[in-house]
């Protein structure tokens, strides 16, 4: 009995969103950490951070930007977490299950020894007027200390061995007569330019193939200060999911950096 097609990806909304930054190298292929200038940036509050997120009169004409709370606006219940067949790749799957799969607890849903889950975040959904179906998905994401560097660093290997994984997903609540869904992903990193004001930056195709249709999700990830900004993309099919709006991530790179700094 055939599979059914995959349900799409879910916005990059949630806490775990992080661990789909599986590297940190700048498009030449040297380190995309830069050294800090002047004052450093400081963390900010939760308040501070939501304030941080950019806005329509930011983006100017063409963008409607509309921020989502964490763990809503998803397709339903999952059903189950899905399990990748290689443990290091576990957080790729998490960064795109419901908030109830990647825990919300406090407690990371990577098996890597620094804890994923931010003190902050604020999910966002950008759609430009001229296409729609083009919206760019994602959020800020605040960070004690050093961990948002020691993230991207720990992560760093997983082009390596998550270039091809399967997964495991049990069938959602509505559908338990249905037998478990086996995916497989494949995962490659997309050159991207660190933007002004950011310390690093790394982009990323994640694609999910369980189905008839191939769905790929697209992201752009940068580490501003202590905090991530993650942007992403959906694509299905022969059409892929294009790489998120430069405008948008430079003008949220630099709004964050200015908050952080001021």
């Amino acid at each position: 009995m055939p599979h059914p097609a995959p349900r799409p990806p879910r916005p990059l909304l949630l806490s775990a969103v992080l661990l789909l930054a599986a590297g940190c190298a700048a498009p030449a292929g040297g380190s995309a950490d830069r050294a800090p200038s002047g004052a450093p940036p400081r963390e900010l509050s939760a308040a501070e951070l939501r304030a941080a997120a950019v806005t329509d009169a930011d983006l100017g004409p063409g963008f409607t930007v509309t921020v989502i709370v964490p763990g809503h606006g998803e397709s339903g219940p999952s059903g189950g977490r899905e399990a990748a067949d290689k443990p290091a790749c576990q957080p790729l799957l998490d960064a795109v299950a419901p908030a109830s799969a990647a825990g919300r607890s406090g407690v990371s849903a990577s098996a890597g020894p620094v804890p994923a889950v931010p003190y902050a975040e604020t999910g966002l959904s950008v759609a430009p007027a001229a296409d729609p179906a083009g919206s760019l998905y994602g959020g800020l994401l605040g960070y004690r200390g050093d961990r948002a560097a020691r993230l991207l660093t720990e992560l760093e290997g997983l082009f390596g061995p998550c270039a091809e994984f399967t997964s495991t997903a049990p069938p959602p609540p509505a559908e338990k007569g249905r037998g478990a869904t086996r995916t497989t992903h494949r995962l490659s990193r997309d050159d991207t330019p660190t933007p002004g004001g950011a310390d690093a930056a790394t982009g990323f195709t994640l694609t999910n193939e369980s189905g008839s249709v191939v769905l790929a999700q697209r992201a752009v990830l940068t580490r501003v200060g202590p905090a991530l900004v993650v942007f992403s993309t959906v694509g299905v099919g022969a059409e892929p999911a294009p790489a998120p709006d430069e405008r948008v991530v430079r003008r949220q790179v630099a709004k964050l950096s200015a908050a952080q700094r001021g």
